[in-house]
């Protein structure tokens, strides 16, 4: 019997329409729909000629809109093989020169793509989405996301935007960066931190 492939299309921009294939729901677990166009109406003109970090990228599907909405340069980690498979045959359908995949653990592959923007005397939107932390072996997902946020240097951050289960509590400031707002969607939240040097 055939496995029905799972699916998302791309919704704006100069990818619109693109459909992209979904890792298996037991490997990761997909933004909805919802979540992602109340993101993308948070940031809307922001996002263009921006750097744009997915961590936890799965099917790449947040980091390949921002593309297709004018994001300049995009970088997507994930550590499990499979959705690194469906992530890179994702990428090919929009424009890979344009991005940079990062295979492995994100909490250690954080530190390249801040050399990276360093270097480049460049800042970046980083999306965060880990996994649950009901998930069997996640448990201290959330603690490990918040010591990771706490690391990344001013110099490098415009936004950090947090997709997490909507029971967990985080602190209005971590490290500096200021809770500006948090929207509910059911079982997940987005949460969105700011650096106060520039003004949203």
């Amino acid at each position: 019997m055939k496995i029905k492939k799972i699916t998302k299309k791309i919704i704006s921009g100069k990818f619109k329409g693109t459909t992209l294939t979904l890792p298996s729901k037991s490997t990761t677990r997909s933004s909805k729909s919802i979540v992602l166009e109340s993101f993308f109406n948070t940031i809307q003109f922001d996002i263009i000629d921006a750097n744009f970090v997915e961590v936890f990228s799965g099917s790449g599907s947040i980091g390949l809109e921002a593309l297709s909405r004018g994001a300049s340069q995009i970088y997507f980690m994930e550590k499990d093989r499979d959705a690194l498979k469906v992530l890179k045959e994702n990428i090919a359908l929009t424009d890979p020169l344009s991005c940079e995949v990062l295979a492995g653990d994100s909490f250690f592959n954080i530190q390249t793509v801040i050399k990276n923007l360093q270097r480049e005397k460049e800042d970046a939107y980083f999306y965060i989405d880990p996994p649950f932390n009901i998930r069997e072996g996640m448990e201290d997902i959330y603690d490990k996301t918040i010591n990771l946020i706490a690391s990344l240097p001013k110099e490098c951050v415009k936004m950090i935007i947090i997709e997490h289960i909507s029971g967990l509590e985080i602190a209005d400031i971590i490290n500096g960066y200021e809770l500006k707002k948090s929207k509910k969607f059911g079982n997940t939240t987005l949460s969105y931190f700011i650096n106060p040097k520039f003004n949203f």
